[in-house]
């Protein structure tokens, strides 16, 4: 199924939010291995590392990043408390900010 968003025609839909680093790029590297070339794949993410990783998984593969924002701050994350690593359960973060990428597969 297809979703059109402000002219971009969304193929796939990827939402990571709460996981962590390695996860998300790991997910996008299997969708992105799944897509046709030229599709686009929306991937929503809590994960700062993201805003760092997903520009450089693009560049270094030659894939095309066609948007990258912020959405909201101070999202409720959905992640097991048990998978976050902290300096301590009491600093566990219960919020965070929500990033969207969408990211066009490069053509054969």
């Amino acid at each position: 199924m297809t979703t059109s968003t402000t002219q971009t025609t969304i193929n796939h839909h990827l939402d990571t939010q709460g996981l962590i680093c390695p996860e998300p790029v790991m997910m996008l590297h299997r969708i992105i291995r799944q897509a046709e070339g030229g599709e686009v794949i929306e991937i929503l993410a809590t994960d700062p590392a993201t805003t760092r990783d997903i520009p450089n998984f693009c560049r270094h593969l030659g894939h095309e990043l066609l948007n990258q924002e912020t959405l909201a701050e101070n999202v409720s994350l959905n992640a097991d408390p048990d998978e976050i690593t902290v300096a301590s359960d009491d600093d566990a973060p219960i919020n965070g900010t929500l990033y969207r990428y969408l990211v066009k597969k490069k053509t054969v």
